[in-house]
């Protein structure tokens, strides 16, 4: 019998100068964008060559000895990982970027899309304790290594309810350890792995796909398939799917935008709109505060599901 042939969900994105707007930023952040271009302004053409680079297969991909369910958690079948972006070098430090992430900031957006692929929003979580996010005790030691400091995590589908994929972002450190971290996925993988969002309307079912992501001091964690869990046909478009949950990653790009710097304006001071979320109506945090003491107890967790 012939193997049937199916698509990789490996980044084949592609960001211009025209998707500015898309990234979530307004007039005046377009205007920063374009003034600070030697630091910031070629961040959309470096991420379309480092895509279309591991698309064609510049990861580390690692296939399961053993995929389904594991302790009662889903793991993918395949893994990939891939390398941090030198312009996201401002960011390379949790120091130079000391503010916490928050649900709303990541996963404010409703909906998700690439190509012909929308996500919606199912639920959202974040985890001021990192082990809380995932299960496997060697990932959670390696989480406590890296200095994890906070784990959020937004739980998308289809409107037909096929496909689900869910991203995970990891607050860490440095991008040493964050890379250090991905590398070690490509084992840890098989046995540990992030924990899935509830949601009655997308599950991970025995096939799914897995890919971490150096993102600055970052690590990003997508894990992608088909509800009914079979492997993807010809007409299941997993590198599409992979792109729209990756969105998300738009508040990475914003916070490179604030950490290099905002020339001041005369006509109108800095303020709340610098940092607006997108129209659609974002993930409640109850209780949250813009910031969050180091103090504050390493369990907390705030969380979302979508009516």
């Amino acid at each position: 019998m012939t193997k049937r042939k199916r698509r990789s969900s490996a980044p084949a994105e592609g960001r211009t100068g025209a998707a500015l707007t898309d990234l979530g930023l307004d007039d005046r952040q377009q205007r920063v964008v374009v003034w600070s271009v030697s630091a910031v302004g070629v961040l959309a053409i470096a991420l379309v060559l480092t895509l279309v680079v591991n698309a064609i297969g510049g990861g580390q991909s690692q296939p399961a000895e053993a995929s389904g369910d594991v302790s009662g958690e889903g793991l993918p079948a395949t893994f990939q990982s891939w390398p941090t972006l030198k312009e996201l070098a401002p960011i390379a430090d949790r120091k130079a970027d000391t503010a916490p992430l928050t649900a709303k900031e990541v996963f404010g957006a409703r909906t998700l899309t690439s190509g012909k692929v929308t996500l919606r929003r199912l639920a959202s979580r974040l985890d001021q304790s990192c082990a809380g996010a995932v299960w496997g005790v060697d990932l959670a030691d390696a989480l406590a290594e890296a200095g994890c400091s906070q784990a959020v995590r937004g739980l998308y589908g289809t409107a037909d309810g096929v496909y689900v994929a869910q991203y995970t972002l990891f607050n860490l450190a440095d991008v040493m350890v964050a890379d250090s971290l991905a590398k070690s996925l490509a084992s840890l993988y098989r046995g540990a792995w992030v924990q899935p969002l509830e949601s009655a309307r997308a599950k991970f079912g025995t096939y799914s796909e897995g890919n971490a992501y150096v993102l600055g001091h970052y690590l990003g964690v997508t894990w992608i398939g088909r509800s009914d869990g079979a492997e993807p046909g010809e007409k299941d478009d997993f590198i599409m799917l992979g792109l729209a949950v990756r969105e998300a990653e738009k508040a990475i790009f914003r916070r490179v935008v604030k950490v290099t710097g905002v020339p001041s304006d005369p006509a109108r001071p800095p303020g709340p709109e610098d940092t607006a979320q997108p129209s659609e109506e974002p993930p409640s945090e109850p209780g949250a505060s813009p910031a969050v003491s180091p103090s504050a107890t390493a369990t907390s967790a705030q969380s979302t599901l979508e009516p």
